[in-house]
């Protein structure tokens, strides 16, 4: 099931989702299955992103969703979604936003927006150049995919199936986790990782906020493993007068409420809010191989939360939950090793970072008409013109 949460900047993550029943998705999709190139608008929390689906998956949509599917002859698919994205509709959007509470869309309303339409072969030729944008994008995101799951199982083979090199010669012993590697020891997780925790300034002093400081909130938490951009950002005087650090590049931030058990790594100096931790490695413990450890550890921490009113990790839960610490160095040639291939994911999501700058600064100047294509010859893709 596809919710608000799973539509941004273009995109449908179809991967994190929920799923619902055979039954409920043939009750609910009778009158217009979701298919492969509609284009979805979310109505509410939040309101006004917009996403296209790029694959063949079964597909069931929330309730605050709306989805449209175009007359290819009339309106080409692609430049409806990026009219919704230009400055122009998502102000539309907007201003029919209602709601004391949670700004929303009425679905009466959606019908009601208005859309610069060009012919349709200028339409098919400003979709053209910046779907060839956003196919680089996504290109890049499989890639980070796959290096992000070698880096998780090249951990899981060394420190979980305890296959690192020089294993079979290895001696192994009992300890309260099981047979492990001798010279490796049963720990607290508080034992290899300092928790660290943040702050919020006053959000009524103009002068702590849209500064030049990124401040990570769970909301701000990717699913790759780095956090590149935050939504909101702190002042230097900001910072002095909160609870948070400036913390570090691959410091290691763990959502801890609301969304509980999201683990990711900061790509430059951040600050952050209450609702995280922390985590820095203690002597010998490596950024990298306490980002992967805490990552395999999440399934616990999510299982052993406290509070009285909804889930939060507590420091307490880190105290309680035992590790098997490596021998220093295992964890430095584990360290050494899975480096090129985290620098790897950096740089691509650094390179996807660029490409959309690029897409979002030629958007509204084609969407608008400021640049005029007519006479470019561009290559239509023929499912364009079906």
């Amino acid at each position: 099931m596809i919710r608000t949460t799973n539509v941004r900047d273009g995109f449908i993550d179809t991967e994190n989702v929920r799923c619902v029943t055979e039954e409920t998705y043939k009750k609910w999709t009778r009158r217009l299955i979701p298919k492969r190139g509609d284009v979805i608008l979310t109505r509410e929390a939040p309101l006004g992103k917009v996403g296209k689906i790029r694959s063949d998956d079964q597909i069931f949509l929330g309730q605050r969703l709306y989805h449209f599917r175009t007359n290819p002859q009339k309106l080409d698919a692609d430049f409806l979604l990026y009219a919704l994205l230009y400055d122009d509709l998502q102000g539309q959007i907007r201003g029919y936003g209602s709601g004391a509470t949670v700004e929303h869309m009425r679905l009466e309303d959606v019908p009601c927006l208005e859309i610069l339409l060009p012919e349709i072969e200028e339409q098919r030729k400003i979709a053209a150049i910046l779907s060839a944008y956003d196919e680089l994008i996504e290109n890049n995101l499989r890639r980070i995919k796959i290096l992000e799951e070698m880096a998780q199982n090249l951990y899981r083979e060394w420190f979980v199936k305890f296959r690192f090199p020089g294993h079979e010669q290895a001696r192994f012993v009992d300890s309260p986790l099981g047979m492990i590697p001798e010279g490796w020891e049963a720990v607290a997780f508080t034992d290899i990782a300092d928790i660290l925790s943040g702050g919020t300034p006053s959000t009524s002093v103009e002068e702590y906020w849209s500064g030049s400081i990124p401040f990570f909130a769970p909301k701000d938490a990717p699913e790759s493993f780095y956090v590149t951009n935050t939504e909101k950002s702190i002042t230097a005087l900001g910072l002095k007068k909160c609870n948070s650090k400036l913390y570090q590049k691959n410091t290691v931030f763990i959502t801890a409420r609301g969304t509980v058990g999201k683990v990711v790594m900061p790509s430059m100096d951040m600050a952050m809010n209450q609702s995280c931790y922390a985590l820095r490695g203690k002597e010998g413990i490596s950024q990298l191989y306490l980002f992967l450890a805490t990552k395999d550890k999440v399934e616990y921490l999510k299982k052993n939360t406290g509070g009285a009113t909804f889930e939060t990790i507590v420091v307490d839960t880190f105290k309680r939950m035992l590790v098997a610490k490596p021998c220093r160095e295992v964890i430095n040639q584990f360290s050494c090793l899975i480096q090129a291939v985290i620098e790897m994911i950096l740089n691509v999501l650094k390179k996807n970072t660029t490409l959309r700058r690029t897409r979002d600064m030629l958007l509204p100047r084609l969407i608008s008409g400021e640049v005029d294509v007519s006479r470019l010859d561009i290559a239509i893709p023929e499912e364009a013109v079906a």
